[in-house]
């Protein structure tokens, strides 16, 4: 189960407490187990810091709190706060990303049977696709649905989201297209195939959660080979 700790403390020197951080990291690579650290300052009093530090389980973070430069460098920020730092041990038990979220969405949404959804609740009215397919971009969510519709017409499609890495306001999803040939696809007359594609999509979101922007890496070639196109080239 993943573990958090929460440390908050009162002090005027926080410009020294991040390079106390910064020294931390440093001196601790490759033997330290937290994978994810926040410094947070109250907006209603700049001396009140608040720390978030993230392990994989409870054990591990017993694990970091062992090593020598851990305790070096606690005792060094003790020093910068003004009286003793607390702490909150926190067993996480819900812990989801929401951008990751929209994204499992928006591929759910591209492959569900019967007329394509309006995806005004995904995408931004101003969302901006980047694709090599196409020789220039596609701007704004009807001409991007029109394009989805392109792909749902030619084929019956599923995808399969095998990873998604968020941070921020961006996310990549690694998936796996899988493929029924059934209508006109770039002059491709439907062949009845079953393709398959892999590929990555990279995710820019708005600040109301929607997706703004996206670019598209795709076997493109692979998928034309399946299909015949280029047979003719070849012999």
């Amino acid at each position: 189960m993943t573990f958090v700790q929460l440390i908050e403390c009162r002090t005027s020197r926080l410009d020294e407490m991040n390079r106390l951080i910064d020294d931390w990291v440093e001196q601790t690579s490759g033997k330290r187990t937290a994978t994810h650290a926040l410094v947070g300052k109250d907006r209603s009093d700049a001396s009140h810091i608040v720390e978030v530090v993230e392990f994989p389980s409870y054990e591990e973070a017993v694990r970091n709190s062992k090593l020598p430069e851990t305790g070096r460098i606690f005792q060094d920020m003790v020093a910068l706060c003004d009286g003793a730092p607390t702490f909150t041990d926190l067993d996480v038990v819900r812990d989801e990303l929401l951008t990751e979220i929209t994204v499992h969405r928006f591929f759910e949404a591209l492959a569900a049977p019967g007329e394509l959804s309006p995806l005004n609740d995904l995408l931004d009215e101003d969302v901006h696709s980047h694709d090599p397919m196409n020789p220039q971009d596609t701007i704004g969510l009807d001409s991007v649905r029109s394009e989805y519709r392109m792909w749902r017409a030619a084929f019956d499609f599923s995808v399969t989201v095998e990873d998604v890495l968020a941070q921020g306001d961006r996310a990549c999803a690694r998936w796996t297209w899988t493929a029924t040939h059934k209508g006109d696809f770039l002059g491709i007359a439907a062949t009845g195939k079953q393709v398959t594609m892999t590929g990555l999509t990279l995710f820019r979101f708005a600040g109301n959660g929607k997706i703004a922007e996206t670019w598209w890496q795709h076997d493109q070639l692979g998928l034309m080979q399946q299909l015949g196109a280029l047979d003719e080239l070849e012999s």
